[in-house]
Parts: structure tokens; sequence; C-alpha cells
């Protein structure tokens, strides 16, 4: 799978880290010598955002970067970091900062990820997902909404595509229980959930609400994974204050331990149709 401009965007912004690094310079010193914010210099650094070409030919410089087959490289990992994704037509609905997750999301191999409320919007239905949409973007027209859902239906299609997103996902018992839409939207949501984890990609499992406290109470969480071992795991969260992207190596650790702990903690994928056949019988 060619790379998209997302993750292109986070291997150049480690490499100038890096070579920032090299040369002992601190991010202040290189953001004033371009005469940019070093928070604009930061988000190049971390690849949530492109940079210019006059950017990038300075910090070289900067840099000592002298030869041609590296500078090459860095020039053609910044033009494919212009790049617009597949989700960039949608970008009039897309909350601030969720294309960097959106593009992440589309170039990982792998996600595991963690919901309290709700299904998980990969595997949600359409009606599922605009019941949802209506409650958490209340200014929105019918229009706006049905253009997100689309959004979100063209990212499930990572769960079909060769190859496909491995994803392992843990949903609390509240996420299965909570009737959003009424029996008419939720009972089709319950049966494919339940499809849904026959699927070769797709571990699911439900965290019980006789599981007690748990390493996931601060809330929900992902975790992406990327085929190429120089990319590294970003861990992601989001609330009504906004989205976090975690990409240290020990935040990110912290989160795959919490996951490794609720997954132990949490009914088996066979247990977990069961409860979810339960509820959906009970439905009235």
């Amino acid at each position: 799978m060619p790379l998209g401009p997302t993750v292109r965007r986070r291997r150049l912004g480690a490499e100038l880290r890096r070579l920032r690094e090299g040369h002992s310079l601190k991010l202040e010193e290189v953001a004033e010598q371009l005469g940019l914010a070093p928070s604009t210099l930061s988000r190049i650094e971390t690849g949530k955002a492109p940079t210019k070409s006059a950017y990038l030919t300075a910090m070289l410089g900067m840099y000592e970067v002298d030869d041609p087959v590296a500078r090459k490289v860095l020039v053609d990992m910044a033009r494919e970091g212009h790049r617009k994704g597949w989700w960039s037509i949608y970008d009039d609905v897309l909350p601030s900062g969720f294309d960097i997750y959106v593009g992440l999301e589309a170039e990982a191999s792998g996600l595991r990820s963690y919901e309290t409320d709700v299904v998980h919007g990969l595997l949600q239905t359409t009606d599922y997902a605009v019941a949802v949409l209506r409650e958490l973007r209340p200014r929105d027209s019918a229009e706006q909404i049905a253009r997100v859902v689309d959004l979100r239906m063209e990212r499930q299609r990572l769960l079909d595509q060769d190859p496909a997103l491995d994803l392992w996902l843990i949903l609390d018992e509240g996420a299965i229980r909570r009737n959003i839409g009424g029996t008419k939207v939720m009972r089709p949501q319950l049966e494919h959930l339940i499809q849904a984890s026959r699927w070769s990609n797709v571990t699911l499992q439900i965290l019980g609400f006789e599981s007690g406290a748990h390493a996931g109470l601060v809330g929900p969480f992902s975790i992406l994974e990327f085929p190429e071992r120089d990319d590294s795991d970003v861990a992601y969260t989001e609330s009504v204050g906004g989205m976090i992207y975690l990409e240290k190596e020990r935040e990110v650790r912290t989160c795959a331990e919490a996951f490794d702990r609720m997954r132990a903690s949490a009914l088996s994928p066979a247990a977990s149709v069961e409860l979810i056949q339960q509820v959906l019988e009970d439905l009235c």
C-alpha cells in the first residue's frame, strides 16, 4: 500500500527533529531563524502540518544536509506530505484536527480501541451513526450530518480492503445496553456487531459491568499501529475538550499496558457475542 500524506509528514518531521537534535539546536532557536512560532515548527516535527519548501531548504542548510540523495529524499517527502487524502472532500464537516486521525487510521495496519458509551465508528450502522451524531452535533443541518455519516462509512472500507485493518475492539457493556435511536436502530446495530465479530480481522470483547474497576476508567482511547517499524505507534483520545495524540514511547506504552489489562478482564470473544445476543433478545 503506497504511503499517504499523513505518514509521509510524520516521517519527514521525525527526521527533521533528529537532525535538529543532532546539531544540539533547540526548537525555539530554529523557529526563530525560520520566522515561525515554535508551535508551528512543533506541528511540522510531529507530522501534524506540512512544511513549505522554503522552510525545508532553510532547515537542511542549518542541519548541514549536503548530500544530494539525502536532500532529495526529504524534499520528496515534503512534496508528498502536501497531497490531499481522500478525506479532504469532507473538510467542511471534519472537526478541527480530526483529519490527522483519519489520515493515520487510513494508513494503519492495526487498531486497538476501547469505547465506553457508544459503538466504535468503524462498526456503526448508518442509522446508529445518524442517531449519535444528531446529539453530538446539534447545530449541524441534516445535510451536514449526512456528510459526516458518509465519511464514517468510507472509513469502514478499511475493514474489507486488502490488506484489511486488524481491529481489536473492547466495548464497555454500557455501549451495547445504551438504547441509542430506539429498538429499530439498536437491533440492527447489535446484529451487525455479532456479524462483525465473525470477521477474521476483527476481535470484539465486552468489558462487563461485573469487572468492576478497570484500567480504562479514564475514558476511551485508541492505539494505531503501522506496517513499517520506522513508523511508531500513536495513541489517541478525545473528549469535549478536544483531541489528544500521544506519540512518546512511554505514553503509548502506558496506553498499551492499560489495554492489555482490560482485555484480560473483559469477556472472551465468544462470551462477548453471547452477551450481545442476550441484550438483543431483551430488546422490546
